[in-house]
């Protein structure tokens, strides 16, 4: 740990209010069993419905709109249907509370990213450097509509996000073999929601790790393009004129090229954070020295119901 942590709560009330302090709210009984009760078939069936209701008409009015566009009417309608199950998830089943702290826990521990960036970094933006530079990217990047782009970061998300969530779950497990065993055998078991919770946690504390470095590339390609690429060059490639908009001095292609390029980015993160054993070591050593914590309240936790 790389700060003081006040003393561990021994009394129910305040092992419940430490829980929720720190991210871990499906650990509370009360709220486990609301949240088991908001997840039941008919809920989720109500959520998804009303998410269609949603989503359908935004699609085919954005693809419309659009001129019969229906790359950018699918990403929309996808984009909202998740917009819906973000806010279920969020208000609903409490993730809100496992968002703040992680994110939270992020910022108090920026320090790890500048060494995974010095690591990763390099070889990475020696390659998408190159592609960065490459004609026949410009052309297939600066051609993609906002929906077929948006389709394709949210595909480089998901493929990170799943690449996370087997990892993490290994995490959490081997952990759970380590904590509790002793007092409580079997019952030290994290199962269910509560597994489910640990797993998030790490999960979005990931998560924003790996944004901010995918927008560090961003950035850096914003600016490497608008000092270093010529305007003449750039339309010699894409074999148009570069499209400015909003009065910045940053052409639309620009902004794709960098966008796809951050995204590509961002999946390397993801893998890389997971598998590079120096930062796993920093990394899990700050983050799973908390659970840990939380595995030995909830053992005490067990032991007072």
């Amino acid at each position: 740990m790389t700060r003081a942590e006040p003393a561990e709560p021994t009394g129910r009330a305040e092992a419940e209010a430490w829980f929720l302090a720190h991210g871990l709210p499906y650990f509370v009984d009360p709220i486990r069993e609301q949240v088991r009760r908001r997840l039941a078939r008919g809920r989720l069936l109500l959520v998804a419905a009303v998410g269609l209701l949603l989503a359908i008409p935004t699609g085919v009015a954005v693809a419309v709109w659009g001129g019969d566009d229906a790359a950018s009417g699918i990403s929309t309608a996808v984009t909202v249907l998740l917009a819906v199950a973000a806010v279920y998830a969020g208000r609903a089943l409490r993730v809100h509370l496992i968002g703040v702290w992680a994110v939270r826990q992020t910022l108090s521990s920026l320090g790890l990213l500048f060494p995974l960036a010095t690591r990763a970094l390099p070889m990475l933006l020696l390659f998408v450097t190159f592609l960065f530079i490459n004609t026949e990217v410009w052309m297939i990047a600066s051609a993609l509509d906002g929906g077929v782009l948006w389709g394709a970061v949210m595909l480089f998300a998901a493929l990170a996000t799943g690449f996370l969530v087997v990892r993490l779950t290994e995490e959490v497990d081997r952990l759970d073999d380590e904590v509790g065993r002793d007092e409580l055998g079997d019952d030290a078991d994290v199962v269910g929601l509560q597994r489910t919770n640990l797993v998030l946690v790490l999960l979005i504390t990931q998560a924003f790790q790996v944004l901010l470095l995918a927008l560090a590339v961003f950035a850096f390609f914003i600016v490497f393009g608008v000092v270093a690429m010529d305007d003449d060059v750039l339309s010699t490639w894409i074999e148009t004129d570069l499209t400015y908009a909003w009065n910045i001095p940053v052409s639309r292609e620009l902004l794709q090229v960098s966008t796809f390029l951050a995204a590509f980015s961002g999946l390397y993160f993801a893998v890389y954070a997971v598998t590079d054993e120096n930062y796993r070591r920093e990394f899990f050593t700050e983050v799973l020295g908390e659970l840990e914590q939380a595995l030995r309240v909830r053992v005490r936790y067990l032991r007072g119901s």
